[in-house]
């Protein structure tokens, strides 16, 4: 089963490139791979979108081979009356009146949660589903009502803000920066990534990325900062999962340290064993157990007394040197899996490589035992 869900988090890393290169096809194909090895709710909700997408692209492609005869015509008739009348040509409205309605609704509001039309105790899920709904509705290229972009970028605002936990509970604290401190909580709710790159990476790139444009402190940031703005973006992002990485790992390795205290502490209460796994000058008698042949080493001054209490030494051996196995094996096997997550969220198939031929001794010794 961890086989089957190792080969669906690699698939739906391709799925996320192929959806970035603009190849949604290849893209589904992965995505529905993924679900039947492992079911997830990533790959769910990657379907979900593309399939949106897929689904918005084909309605506007049929209706396009019908309209352009109308179109022809209409644009003839037009040329025709300014030509007879001298009369300047009405332009066209583009847009309905749910649209118009939907784009005074957001820009009415300026709590982020009403933006989203959520409650505050919205999950992560809830979110997203709001956020998905909205930004599809308001995109510029698909509504063309006035104000439609500013819109746009509250939605991509309130959504940035919301689903950072860090954020959000320090706005829930501070509420909308409009009532704070401009020069102290403004910080808080600004954003790494513009409301149009939030939508790509959101949705795989399925639309162009520029009709909206960044405005920050006043200054606005064209469609060349695109670049660099994603690059920020995925640096803070690898910086996060960095530090949950190092957080995780230190969980991992408390029981050890635990373990390790405690032996620490319990030579200094007890007196000196009779036997040891490593040789020094206090346990230089070298000798093996009968049964599974491990080196260990006695006191100089020990003088046996009956092989009943040599059999028992052994045993005692013998069990010390399987539970450091199994710790050896729990460390190591814990690496190997840090390692393998680490490169597949970083999508490094060359760390996954070497991760994935990473050895574990201790294992392989335990499995000898236990054969």
């Amino acid at each position: 089963m961890d086989g089957n869900k190792d080969e669906s988090e690699r698939c739906i890393s391709l799925a996320i490139k192929y959806s970035k290169l603009g190849d949604r096809e290849k893209a589904l194909k992965f995505l529905n791979k993924a679900e039947r090895l492992y079911p997830s709710q990533k790959a769910k909700d990657l379907i979900e979108s593309l399939t949106e997408i897929n689904d918005t692209a084909e309605k506007e492609n049929q209706s396009e081979p019908n309209n352009t005869e109308g179109v022809r015509q209409r644009k003839g008739s037009q040329s025709r009356v300014k030509e007879e009348k001298n009369e300047p040509e009405k332009k066209e409205i583009e847009y309905t009146k749910e649209n118009l309605e939907a784009v005074k609704r957001i820009k009415k509001v300026k709590c982020y949660y009403e933006i989203l039309n959520v409650e505050k105790d919205a999950t992560e899920n809830d979110l997203k589903k709001a956020y998905r709904r909205l930004a599809l509705q308001m995109h510029p290229d698909k509504n063309k009502a006035p104000g439609a972009t500013e819109a746009f970028k509250a939605i991509g605002k309130a959504f940035a803000v919301l689903s950072d936990a860090d954020k959000r509970r320090k706005y829930d604290v501070h509420g909308p920066e409009e009532e704070s401190s401009q020069h102290n909580h403004q910080q808080y709710y600004e954003t790494e990534v513009s409301p149009e790159e939030l939508f790509n990476m959101f949705f795989g790139g399925g639309f162009p990325t520029n009709n909206v444009y960044r405005t920050h402190r006043d200054n606005v940031y064209r469609h060349h900062h695109h670049h660099h703005n994603r690059n920020a973006y995925h640096f803070q992002r690898q910086e996060n999962v960095s530090n949950d990485a190092s957080y995780t790992l230190l969980l991992q390795l408390a029981p050890i340290l635990l373990l390790v205290f405690l032996s620490v502490l319990s030579s200094f209460l007890v007196g000196e064993p009779l036997y040891s796994l490593q040789q020094s000058d206090k346990h230089p008698i070298s000798r093996k157990t009968s049964n599974l042949n491990v080196p260990y080493f006695l006191k100089k001054d020990y003088q046996m007394e009956s092989r009943a209490e040599l059999r028992r030494i052994e045993r005692q051996v013998e069990e010390e040197y399987i539970s450091n196995l199994r710790n050896s094996c729990w460390r190591e096997r814990s690496y190997k899996e840090n390692m393998l997550w680490k490169a597949r969220n970083y999508a490094d198939a060359r760390l996954y490589d070497k991760a994935s031929k990473m050895e574990t001794p201790s294992c392989d010794r335990l499995q000898e035992i236990y054969a």
